[in-house]
């Protein structure tokens, strides 16, 4: 099969999609243009989502504007402490009519899985996501089931501190291909809020301006995006830098650095090229990291972030100079 082409009409295409979502989901969230950047790079990606901050910023809306937008198939997962895995992933059960198992889907049965405070479900059933992410695929009673085209994982979490959360296994969060905070809004955009929201749901008004279909087909367009061997080698620098760091006790994984590539790839594309610079890296290097690093206890208790020690690092790896970044003519 051949390589996607990246360029010209199909990158032209990519963009008018991602800007019209954007101007949609700007409709329903308001004054956070780029959380709303961060959350279509992670689409055009073929990743997952992590929204965390306060109850009532809006991160469920944000997942279910984009969910809207795309006008593809949508379930909404409540995670609670009595939730089962079973609920997440689907169950077998026996039809007395056939006398045989059948099985019925669960919740991640969607292009769009909104999965809403995660973190307030058990370790045990937060880890049924473990093989739907990263492999697009359920296996209930030794049956793999293969989920839809495209499928992405949009969850929210609340602070760890707040009562009744439980903390995302490693394994989890290193998944996500990105974790966001939209934080709260500035008072104009809170008052227009004010005026939109306490009349009618400004989700009914959403209509959809692309399909599902074409988002994957624009995800194999981001794939086909080149990334120079220079740029190849300073992603991994800095990876590689996260396990060096004293004020680390655990880096990125390697599936960390195919996500950066990854996302430095859709946003080349969102900005309408077919190829990666180090700046693309740069800028997406906090939201793809930090989420995955566990600060060392010295670090912790000298109020040290995960942000923090991946400004040093950037500030710190040399940035590739010499080569070109962009594909050879021909």
């Amino acid at each position: 099969m051949a390589e996607p082409d990246a360029a010209g009409g199909d990158l032209g295409e990519l963009t008018a999609t991602a800007n019209r979502l954007q101007r949609v989901i700007e409709t329903v969230i308001e004054g956070k243009p780029e959380v709303v950047r961060a959350t279509l790079t992670v689409l055009f990606a073929g990743g997952h989502l992590l929204i965390e901050d306060v109850p009532g910023v809006g991160k469920t809306m944000l997942s279910k504007t984009l969910a809207r937008a795309i006008d593809g198939t949508v379930r909404r997962i409540q995670f609670t402490p009595d939730l089962l895995p079973s609920d997440v992933t689907g169950v077998s059960i026996f039809n007395q009519d056939t006398r045989d198992f059948e099985f019925r889907p669960g919740g991640v049965f969607a292009n769009i899985v909104v999965g809403d405070e995660i973190n307030r479900a058990s370790p045990k059933t937060q880890s049924a996501l473990l093989e739907c992410m990263e492999e697009r695929q359920v296996t209930v009673d030794a049956t793999t089931y293969h989920l839809d085209d495209p499928f992405m994982v949009i969850a929210t979490q609340n602070p760890i501190e707040m009562e009744g959360t439980y903390p995302l296994p490693e394994a989890q969060r290193d998944r996500f291909t990105a974790r966001v905070s939209i934080g709260y809004p500035v008072p104009e955009a809170e008052l227009r809020m004010l005026d939109v929201h306490t009349g009618d749901n400004p989700l009914d008004a959403v209509e959809p301006v692309t399909s599902a279909g074409e988002v994957a087909k624009l995800i194999e367009v981001v794939r086909g995006v080149f990334v120079s061997p220079g740029v190849q080698r300073y992603a991994i620098d800095l990876i590689t830098a996260t396990r060096r760091s004293p004020d680390l006790r655990l880096g990125a994984s390697p599936r960390a650095t195919l996500h950066l590539v990854r996302a430095a790839k859709a946003w080349a594309a969102l900005e309408q090229r077919d190829y990666v610079v180090p700046d693309d890296v740069q800028r997406l290097v906090r939201s793809v990291l930090s989420h995955r690093l566990l600060l060392t206890p010295e670090a912790a208790m000298g109020g040290r972030r995960a942000e923090q020690v991946l400004d040093s690092i950037v500030a710190a790896v040399p940035v590739p100079t010499a080569g070109r970044v962009e594909p050879m003519d021909g």
